[in-house]
């Protein structure tokens, strides 16, 4: 506990079992975490639900380590370690009195996770730490279970949700009795704000696109790619944002900042972009995290390191550079965030961090930059492409 920081140690002090501790990308949930377990929980097996990163990282076994805790008999003083991603989070369903620390929030909606989640829940003391612990009441409806402040899932929603009537999918119109729903979380969340000493400094980089190719796709509803009429604005989304995030000014964007930073970490969202920013290897050296590789950041005195959002959004950090360029936008704002979070780290040696999102001017890129602005998802089903059109323009005109 000596080792903690101050925002570590009053956190400390209000932890109990099936609290969430929620703080920012960075300020030492996991070593407030192992603290508590050596606290209150030593005398149980040590189990850690994280995202595969993490886990194949190795960086709970190092916090675990510090308390001298590993993963069999003979290497720890306490219990057993073990370490796995949320994709296994049934093998553990019918394990009891251990005591769960789940990493990083994957608790949405009510499939195997939440069901494997919700019996451990009644049979282990656990924690959960979170950087964004719930956008709207039905997010904390696993957690709200899992503490016995409602039977099921069916009850918390007879209880306080009303749905929209006569919608093709169900939506919330109201919730009742939220009085109620206050008391419950602010029973179980223990905040751990943290004042950094990093300073943040966010940069548009504008780059181009072909405006006639993307008019033929909105406005034609034309896919230029299989040479055939678009079927919806799912379709047109996804066929404009592959113009848009192609153009050539892009990749020369990249090599520009590369010049200014030896050390480069580059998130992106599709395997074209991937292809397109593999070209990078004839200026330096370049490592992948996404679906295909998942290689360690470069040792070398330049590289780019090319990050696919979903698979490294999270779960993982890097002190070695002070720069982050944002290829192209993702619909999430929590991986928005959480991207730049990896270089924003309690023990980075840097005090001045550098981001830099590469913007066209294109009504895709708006559509998508506006909602990350708004701090929400963007969500192509209900985006209304000619009211936000329109605004555009009247934006333009005042």
């Amino acid at each position: 506990m000596e080792e903690l920081q101050p925002h570590q140690q009053a956190a400390l002090r209000q932890l109990s079992s099936g609290k969430i501790l929620w703080g920012g990308v960075g300020t030492g949930k996991s070593r407030v975490a192992i603290a508590y377990y050596e606290l209150e929980q030593r005398h149980k097996d040590l189990y850690v639900v994280t995202t595969a990163k993490k886990r194949d990282s190795k960086d709970w076994e190092g916090e675990a380590a510090r308390i001298s805790v590993g993963k069999t008999k003979d290497a720890t003083l306490h219990g057993l370690l073990t370490v796995d991603s949320w994709n296994n989070i049934e093998k553990y369903k019918d394990v009891k009195g251990a005591f769960f620390i789940f990493d990083e929030q994957r608790l949405v909606g009510s499939g195997a996770w939440v069901r494997a989640f919700q019996k451990i829940a009644k049979n282990n003391d656990w924690i959960l730490l979170s950087a964004t612990p719930g956008d709207t009441w039905m997010d904390y409806i696993p957690v709200f279970v899992g503490n016995g402040f409602y039977k099921n899932r069916t009850e918390l929603i007879r209880e306080h949700v009303v749905y929209a009537p006569f919608t093709r999918f169900p939506k919330v119109l109201r919730y009742t009795g939220v009085n109620k729903l206050v008391k419950h979380r602010n029973a179980i969340l223990v905040h751990m704000p943290y004042e950094k000493e990093t300073v943040r400094h966010s940069k548009t980089v504008e780059v181009g696109y072909d405006r006639e190719k993307l008019d033929e796709i909105t406005k034609r509803r034309w896919n230029i790619y299989e040479d055939k009429p678009i079927k919806d604005v799912a379709e047109m989304f996804r066929v404009g944002r592959q113009l848009v995030n192609s153009h050539p000014s892009r990749l020369r964007a990249i090599r520009r900042l590369l010049k200014a930073h030896k050390k480069l970490i580059v998130f992106y969202n599709f395997d074209y972009e991937l292809e397109i920013l593999r070209r990078l290897q004839d200026v330096t050296t370049v490592a992948e995290w996404n679906g295909h590789k998942h290689e360690e950041i470069p040792k070398t005195d330049s590289w780019v390191y090319l990050v696919q959002y979903l698979a490294g959004s999270e779960g993982w950090n890097c002190t070695e550079t002070d720069a982050i360029a944002f290829y192209s936008y993702t619909y999430s704002y929590k991986n928005w965030e959480q991207g730049h979070g990896r270089i924003d780290r309690m023990n980075t040696p840097y005090r001045d961090l550098w981001y830099y999102s590469l913007k066209s001017s294109s009504i895709i890129d708006a559509a998508i930059r506006a909602s990350l602005k708004a701090k929400k998802n963007f969500n192509v089903a209900s985006f209304d492409f000619l009211a936000f059109e329109e605004s555009l323009r009247y934006a333009e005109s005042v």
